[in-house]
């Protein structure tokens, strides 16, 4: 039986270089993207830039925590002082409220002082991380207990489970805990934090404000009351002391009650919301919250 001849080693050579070329001349001589275009994501941004210029009338409504009540007002004056025209309206009604009023069109921005839910995230919110703070644990300056508490201790007083000094090493005497409302965001990240998801004790020596306030819970303090508030907001408080945690004070890099605090808004932001979390987060609008104080 006669067989057919192979091709000759040219022909093979030929094809060889023919693809070569072939991908040279597409990778090469494409049509480029125009610069217009942009690929779809599915994950909404959380960092701006800070602006350079806004229009006059710009106005940004947040609400939300009271333990970012100055880190807003802080950034309210310098923002409004770099664009003249802004306006940034602030109000401080708790997290929870914050949110509701996010979703609800009624604020442009929520200060909330606890990472959102899934649930939140599933309603399109999106958190931007501002600064960390840390929960400050108080008692009232004419109160004769001045020692520390350890972490086990603090959880076993708000959880009811500890209601007298003298168990802790003070004098004796009922302890009187000041506890914030479940609105507070503070209230939900000391659960969280503090009492490692453990619901509040509910013994006769635990009371609930009815507002989410910081003055009226150290007015409350006395001479035999323990309340907590974020730092920031008691920092420079006269009428308070710290309680140190586990040899801590809530200034100490290693305290064990420290947390995030964000700003949330609503995908997709406005041009405002753009500009005023663009200046948030920028050296100059982290600079700000500290040196307004």
């Amino acid at each position: 039986m006669s067989q057919k001849n192979a091709p000759p080693p040219i022909v093979f050579i030929l094809i060889f270089f023919a693809l070569i070329g072939g991908g040279y001349w597409f990778f090469f001589n494409r049509e480029p993207v125009p610069s217009n275009v942009t690929f779809p994501s599915n994950t909404p941004s959380t960092s701006f830039s800070p602006p350079s210029s806004l229009p006059s009338g710009t106005t940004v409504k947040i609400d939300g925590s009271t333990s970012m009540v100055t880190i807003n007002q802080n950034l309210k004056r310098t923002f409004e002082r770099q664009f003249p025209g802004a306006n940034v309206i602030t109000s401080a009604n708790g997290s929870q409220n914050g949110i509701a009023d996010l979703v609800a069109g009624k604020a442009d921005i929520a200060a909330v002082s606890r990472p959102l839910t899934a649930q939140e995230q599933s309603q399109g919110l999106v958190a931007v991380s501002v600064t960390t703070d840390a929960i400050a644990l108080v008692v009232g300056k004419a109160n004769p207990f001045n020692q520390g508490l350890s972490s086990s201790q603090a959880a076993d007083i708000f959880q009811g489970k500890i209601n007298n000094w003298s168990a802790v090493g003070g004098n004796n005497g009922s302890i009187r805990v000041i506890n914030r409302p479940a609105v507070s965001g503070t209230h939900q990240a000391f659960q969280e934090i503090v009492l490692k998801g453990a619901n509040f004790g509910t013994t006769p020596n635990i009371t609930t404000l009815q507002r989410d306030a910081t003055t009226p819970l150290l007015q409350a303090l006395g001479t035999d009351g323990i309340g907590y508030a974020t730092f920031a907001q008691v920092a420079n408080q006269q009428t308070v002391r710290f309680v140190p945690i586990d040899g801590l004070t809530p200034d100490a890099s290693g305290y064990p009650y420290q947390r995030q605090l964000y700003y949330v808004y609503k995908n997709p932001a406005s041009p405002g919301v753009q500009a005023f979390l663009g200046y948030a987060t920028s050296a100059q609008g982290q600079q700000a919250m500290i040196l307004e104080n």
